[in-house]
């Protein structure tokens, strides 16, 4: 089978989105079942074509971005602007069929204006069902007729959790939406040997530096738990426009030898470390299903979040789910967390769950839709 997909970010652009399209790809790679050219985005000018296995292209539309990790409305308009000529240019080369958009808006409006060449599925990532991002709330608004228009066309609207499942579902609670979870790999995510002993409690979280992450509720928690004598350190690994706010209000609290906040980190450089640290911590506003929580869990690290969609089907037996955000119930449940026997077990539960969240059944899950959309 061949598939033209689209995304309007990918590696080094965007964040948990793009690389789990990377990360589909992969397993893709060499497969003889099916071909794949993908039309996504780049910084820099013109279109960049790179081969990245044998049966899949990539197709990269320059665009002027200021921040890899923080979508201007401007530069969204501007994929808009030149990403169809060579969706287009595709079509017409190729026999596809089918069509894969990640995210509804903006790349499913690609496949939704060229939908009387090919059936198309939608992969829902979290920020394109409206919802939660205060944000995004005038887009919302704006665009729900056609965000309604391109659901409806789909063959098949896909999502990666329950909790995201739920928020489509008040959108549009007509129509019936497979979960396909987010994958991780648990070869380069992985425990340490023996993980070193400290006295310090090393946090670490990783995502964008938005609003929504509330980075600063656990930098005020690292405060409390100062403030009581708790020998505490929290990484934060990830880059976003709120990093200088972030770094003022670390200043502000006294935290410069207790909070580190290390910018966007190389992919190459996560696993070690996660490995390096002790618990994973997180106060998301939301998160569908989190790439960055999976790869904590391979690495045999126990996680303390505050309650959203996506953490339910992740956090059972391994962790703590605080039902509010605030800095004293994520504090309280660090130290809990941290008791020796505790610790134990959920470092070895979080690392057990991982095993049902493989990128092997990610791709084996989205073939068989593409199977039943094409036949």
């Amino acid at each position: 089978m061949r598939v033209l997909m689209s995304n309007y970010e990918f590696p080094p652009i965007g964040g948990g989105a793009g690389l789990a399209h990377l990360n589909l790809l992969r397993q893709f790679a060499d497969n003889p079942e099916i071909t794949v050219d993908v039309v996504t985005s780049c910084c820099g000018r013109g279109l960049t074509v790179e081969r990245f296995a044998e049966n899949i292209t990539l197709y990269k539309v320059g665009i002027r971005k200021r921040n890899l990790h923080h979508w201007r409305r401007s530069e969204v308009l501007e994929w808009l602007l030149k990403a169809p000529a060579h969706y287009r240019r595709l079509i017409k080369t190729n026999q596809y069929d089918l069509a894969h958009a990640f995210s509804a808006f903006p790349t499913g409006w690609l496949c939704w204006r060229t939908r009387a060449n090919m059936p198309y599925i939608l992969s829902l990532l979290g920020s394109d069902v409206p919802g939660h991002n205060a944000r995004l709330t005038l887009d919302y608004r704006l665009l729900g007729p056609l965000f309604r228009r391109i659901w409806e066309s789909s063959a098949l609207v896909v999502v990666n959790s329950a909790g995201l499942t739920q928020r489509a579902r008040v959108f549009m609670p007509e129509l019936h939406y497979p979960i396909i979870y987010t994958g991780v790999d648990a070869t380069r995510f992985h425990p340490p040997a023996v993980r070193a002993d400290s006295k310090t409690i090393r946090l670490v979280t990783a995502s964008r530096l938005v609003a929504t992450k509330r980075i600063d509720v656990l930098i005020e928690a690292v405060g409390l738990l100062k403030q009581e004598g708790v020998d505490v350190q929290l990484t934060v690994a990830g880059g976003g426009r709120l990093a200088e706010p972030l770094k003022q209000l670390v200043q502000q609290r006294g935290l410069n030898e207790h909070v580190r906040l290390l910018g966007p980190v190389d992919a190459e450089a996560m696993p070690q470390l996660y490995r390096d640290s002790d618990i994973f911590v997180s106060s998301s506003v939301r998160e569908g299903l989190s790439n960055a929580m999976l790869e904590a869990m391979a690495s045999g690290l126990p996680i303390v979040t505050a309650r959203c969609e996506g953490v339910d089907e992740l956090v059972v037996d391994n962790g703590l789910i605080v039902e509010e955000p605030h800095p004293r119930c994520i504090a309280d449940a660090i130290c809990l967390v941290q008791e020796q026997s505790r610790y134990k077990a959920m470092s070895a539960a979080a690392r057990a769950r991982v095993e049902r969240f493989t990128w092997q059944q990610t791709a084996e899950a989205y073939l068989d839709c593409y199977r039943q959309v094409i036949t």
